[in-house]
């Protein structure tokens, strides 16, 4: 069966600073270092506080360059509103320096996004970008870990997070044999109806075995199994281990936003992978996890 890929599947790094937590945050904004001493010389010892990425809101607009050096908010009609060269400045500092994200990517990702003829800002209200929730739950009595996928809905007038889907292994483990057309034992008849399907008791004899009878092509909605487990007691939330977010409002790109704590200017909120993808891959990850066709 179809199944999430492992690093979207796998559980986010351990961070006690939600995006909700974020939010809480002072907004800033700065340039990269320059020889000359670049965002030191300029904020002297706050450079550090100016330079990292604290708000996910604040990355949207780094990344289309809607603030001033000091975090405060540019619009249109205002001389450096989105303006070509600051994008660029903004752009390398949104990314890990970690080495996740290569530096071939990195550029030729930043000069595609900043074309002259054809730029790519990131909107937030827009389709297309997605949140992971890493969150940990008690089921049946024993700790587990969960993943959570929001995306952002209109309702009267205005916007919030809904779930779209969830992952969770044990759901996943309920229909391995989905699609599965090698067993030559567990199947009806193609003439029980001439018998009023007197033989479909075998079916249900046992449980483990049901998906062997389900249509091949059936896929799972794990969330509709989570909302049930919840509302029959089955699961209780304990709380968020972490968050990330999915991009895919560039076209012909797919990358994650995650959150690094850390004693530096490149922490914050920033671009932790990236990958190249193809209309099928894109038009696939959103029917895995935001549950759209």
């Amino acid at each position: 069966m179809n199944t999430f890929p492992d690093n979207l599947a796998a559980f986010l790094i351990n961070m006690k600073n939600s995006f909700l937590v974020a939010l809480l945050f002072i907004q800033v904004i700065a340039f990269p270092q320059s020889k000359n001493g670049g965002l030191n010389t300029y904020m002297g010892d706050e450079s550090m506080f100016y330079a990292q990425t604290k708000q996910v809101n604040q990355f949207f607009r780094r990344f289309n360059a809607e603030e001033d050096v000091k975090g405060k908010r540019t619009y249109n009609g205002d001389s450096i509103f989105r303006d070509l060269k600051s994008r660029k400045k903004y752009l390398n500092i949104l990314f890990d320096n970690s080495g996740s994200v290569s530096t071939t990517d990195r550029d030729e990702f930043i000069e595609r996004v900043t074309d002259k003829k054809s730029p790519v800002f990131l909107d937030f209200h827009g389709n297309d970008w997605f949140s992971e929730v890493a969150a940990s739950f008690i089921y049946k009595h024993e700790r587990v870990d969960i993943i959570l996928y929001l995306k952002l809905e209109k309702q009267n007038g205005g916007f919030k997070w809904v779930f779209s889907n969830v992952y969770f292994s044990r759901f996943n483990d309920l229909f391995s044999h989905v699609g599965d057309t090698t067993n030559l034992k567990l199947f009806l008849h193609p003439l029980s109806h001439e018998v009023d399907f007197m033989n479909i008791h075998k079916v249900f004899e046992d449980p483990e075995r049901m998906d062997y009878f389900l249509d091949r092509y059936y896929r799972p909605d794990q969330l509709s199994l989570f909302v049930s487990e919840l509302k029959n007691g089955n699961l209780k939330f304990e709380s968020v281990k972490g968050v990330k977010f999915h991009f895919l409002q560039v076209p012909g790109w797919y990358f994650e936003v995650s959150y690094f704590n850390r004693n530096s200017n490149n922490s914050g909120w920033l671009i932790s992978n990236m990958i190249k993808i193809n209309p099928k891959d894109k038009k696939e990850l959103i029917r895995n996890y935001i549950h759209e066709d």
